[in-house]
C-alpha cells in the first residue's frame, strides 16, 4: 500500500464525501439516543495543507479552497454551514492550513453519549491518527484492516449509527469488496446507515458496482455522484460517488439542493455534473 492521502486532502472528492457525512451526522444528532460511527479507513484524521505533499499536488485549492470562497444561495449555505464551521474552527479566519479528515469531522459532532471507532491499517498513518484523536474518551483508534473492522464491530451496542467506508482503491477488488462487505454487515445490522465512497475515473468500476448492488435488492439504497470533468481521461480522478444504505429520510432532498451547487462550484471549466438516484426503493431519479 503506497497511498498517501496528504496529496489529496481537501480535494473535490473529500469535499463531496464530507458534506454528505456531515448531513448524516446532523440527522443522527437530531435524536437524543446515542449513536456510534465506525470509520473503516480513517486515515490520519487531520492534514496540514501547507505541508510538502499537499502543496505539491495542490488539489485542495480546487476543492475546499474553491468552496470556502464561493457565493451560494441561503439554502445551500445553511446545509454547508455545519461542515464549514468545523473547518473554520481549526483555522485562522482568512487562511486554511488544516483540513479535517472524517475522524476529526465526526469528533466535532459527538455528544458525551456517542462513540467513534476509527480504523487505520498503515502503521505511520495509524500512529498519526492516534495522536490526533488522543485524549478523547469517546474515540477509540485501532490499527486494523478496515474490511475486517466492518464485520467485527457491527452491530454496535448503541443500535444507532453509521459505518463509513472509504478505502484507497489501490487493490483491484475494492469495488467488489464494497458489495460483499456491505452484504455481510447489513445481514448483521440491517438498521445501520452505511456510507460507501468510491472514485470515478471511468464508468467500468462504478457501473459494475451499481449492477451488483441492484441485484442485492436491499431496501433504501441511495446513490449520489459528482463529476467535475468529462470521463474522457481514465487516468484522472474525474468524479466521486457515495452509496448510502438506509439514508436519513432528509438526505435525498438535501442532496437535491447541494449537488447542483457543488457541481457548479467544483466542476472544471464549468463541466460539473451530478446524478442522484435510488438503487433500491423508494425510486426517484435526478441528474444533470
Amino acid at each position: 500500500m503506497n497511498y498517501h492521502h496528504e496529496f489529496h486532502a481537501g480535494n473535490f472528492a473529500d469535499v463531496f464525501k464530507h458534506v454528505v457525512l456531515c448531513r448524516i451526522l446532523n440527522y443522527l444528532r437530531g435524536k437524543p439516543a446515542a449513536f456510534r460511527v465506525i470509520d473503516t479507513h480513517a486515515g490520519a484524521g487531520l492534514y496540514d495543507l501547507t505541508g510538502e505533499k499537499a502543496m505539491r499536488g495542490g488539489e485542495w485549492q480546487n476543492g475546499i479552497g474553491k468552496l470556502m470562497v464561493a457565493q451560494t444561495s441561503e439554502a445551500v449555505a445553511a446545509l454547508l454551514s455545519p461542515y464549514l464551521e468545523v473547518i473554520h474552527a481549526l483555522n485562522e479566519r482568512d487562511r486554511i492550513r488544516v483540513y479535517p479528515g472524517s475522524p476529526a469531522l465526526v469528533r466535532a459532532w459527538l455528544r458525551p453519549q456517542d462513540r467513534l471507532i476509527a480504523c487505520e491499517l498503515e502503521p505511520r498513518t495509524a500512529a498519526a491518527l492516534a495522536r490526533n484523536m488522543r485524549g478523547d474518551v469517546r474515540i477509540k483508534t485501532l490499527t486494523i484492516d478496515g474490511w475486517t473492522a466492518m464485520n467485527a464491530y457491527v452491530p454496535p451496542k448503541e443500535r444507532r449509527g453509521l459505518v463509513l467506508v472509504d478505502p484507497p482503491f489501490e487493490a483491484d477488488d475494492d469495488f467488489s469488496r464494497l458489495v460483499s462487505s456491505l452484504t455481510a454487515a447489513h445481514r448483521k445490522w440491517a438498521g445501520g446507515i452505511y456510507a460507501l465512497w468510491y472514485p470515478i475515473k471511468g464508468r467500468r468500476g462504478p457501473d459494475a458496482l451499481t449492477k451488483r448492488l441492484r441485484r442485492l435488492a436491499l431496501p433504501k439504497v441511495l446513490r449520489a455522484e459528482l463529476m467535475v470533468a468529462p470521463l474522457s481521461d481514465p487516468t484522472r480522478l474525474n468524479g466521486a460517488g457515495m452509496i448510502v444504505a438506509n439514508p436519513p429520510w432528509t438526505l435525498e432532498n438535501e442532496l437535491c439542493v447541494l449537488l447542483p451547487a457543488l457541481a457548479s462550484i467544483l466542476g472544471r471549466e464549468g463541466k460539473g455534473r451530478f446524478q442522484l438516484d435510488w438503487l433500491g426503493e423508494p425510486g426517484s431519479r435526478s441528474s444533470q
